[in-house]
């Protein structure tokens, strides 16, 4: 049986793109989201998680819209300014899986308005609500276009940022690191530009900072113990599973933003950030070895049970202790760990260096 390609299901994001109500958006979503579920195991899954990005995307793009004009009919009237709809985390790294939640933001152009404050405010509550009908969980950390943290002007972001590289306490320098996965979905691509200029223009004004993001980098969950078995939860209702997505998935996301900041690598997403470390640096075996961790990170990530309650997706985020039965599995997930292991010594070690040269 031949493969299927990206145009064996392309045409249906069609119906996305161009749905005329929230109703139709919903049914729409859930549609492709099925095609999606069984294309899992036919398609590698690189490919796989670009179509459910793709989806993902174009959701929010128009969404977007659909706010647009449920506020219109509300008596809101248009924007009175234009405005960058934004997304973060695993959506603006294009690695969401089928259930991710919420994490998005605004950026409003600086112009003035006397509505515009009021508009804002509607309409960032009114997209957040828009996207949980849709099937969007509520991010639980509030990384939301609801929130006036995540929703201002381009000035007013510029002065948040700012603030952010002054403060090298965990809170802070995490706004900082989640906002470094910025990505535009729709409205106003200037707006997300001139903000994407403005950030990689002070990321590297403070050395103190680069010290701070990657001290952040380096603190995670024992993944493996000194006997080389894996790590599982101890307590709760997870006992015996393994965390894929603090244990596996974030470590890797992190290391390798990190080392691509540094480089002044612009890309977002994890595996074109490798791409480019490679580029630069083509005999480092260690960004092969993530590559391939990363992969299989992907995998145990998007092979997580889930669930859905009021046409909400959730998912845990676990591995059941069943499936690390399987000896294949788990001798992947087990060299995956092993490559974590030693990119987190990696930047320990250089972590040690940095801070033996403070002041």
């Amino acid at each position: 049986m031949e493969p299927m390609k990206y145009a064996d299901i392309e045409p249906d994001l069609e119906g996305i793109r161009y749905a005329a109500s929230r109703e139709q958006l919903r049914n729409k979503r859930q549609e492709y989201q099925g095609q999606l579920e069984r294309l899992y195991t036919v398609l590698p899954i690189a490919e796989w998680t670009s179509l459910v990005n793709d989806m993902h995307d174009d959701v929010a793009a128009r969404a977007a819209m659909i706010c647009e004009y449920e506020l219109d009919a509300a008596g809101y009237g248009p924007p009175p300014v234009p405005y960058a709809f934004v997304v973060f985390g695993s959506s603006g790294r294009r690695e969401s899986t089928l259930w991710s939640d919420q994490d998005n933001g605004l950026i409003l152009s600086n112009e003035a308005h006397e509505d515009k404050e009021m508009y804002f405010h509607a309409f960032g509550r009114h997209l957040s609500n828009l996207l949980e009908y849709l099937g969007y969980e509520k991010c639980k950390g509030k990384v939301m276009c609801s929130e006036p943290l995540w929703r201002k002007t381009l000035e007013d972001w510029q002065r948040q940022m700012t603030c952010w590289h002054q403060d090298f306490s965990w809170e802070p320098v995490r706004s900082l690191m989640i906002a470094s996965d910025m990505r535009f979905i729709a409205g106003d691509r200037t707006l997300a530009s001139a903000w994407r200029h403005f950030f990689e223009q002070s990321l590297h004004e403070s050395p103190e900072m680069n010290t701070a993001i990657l001290r952040n980098t380096v603190r995670h969950k024992a993944t493996l113990n000194i006997l080389g078995q894996v790590v599982t939860e101890r307590f709760g209702e997870h006992a015996g599973d393994f965390d894929v997505k603090y244990g596996v998935y974030i470590p890797l996301v992190n290391s390798i933003r990190y080392m691509a900041l540094q480089e002044g690598i612009s890309e977002t997403s994890t595996l074109k950030r490798l791409e480019r470390l490679t580029l630069l640096d083509g005999g480092n075996m260690l960004f092969e070895n993530c590559q391939r961790a990363f992969l299989t990170a992907l995998t145990l990530r998007a092979a997580a049970s889930f669930t859905v309650k009021d046409g909400v997706y959730s998912s845990s985020g676990f591995l059941p202790q069943s499936e690390l039965k399987k000896k294949p599995l788990l001798y992947k997930l087990r060299d995956s760990l092993t490559t974590v292991r030693r990119t987190h010594r990696a930047l320990q070690r250089r972590l040690r260096f940095a801070e033996r040269g403070r002041p």
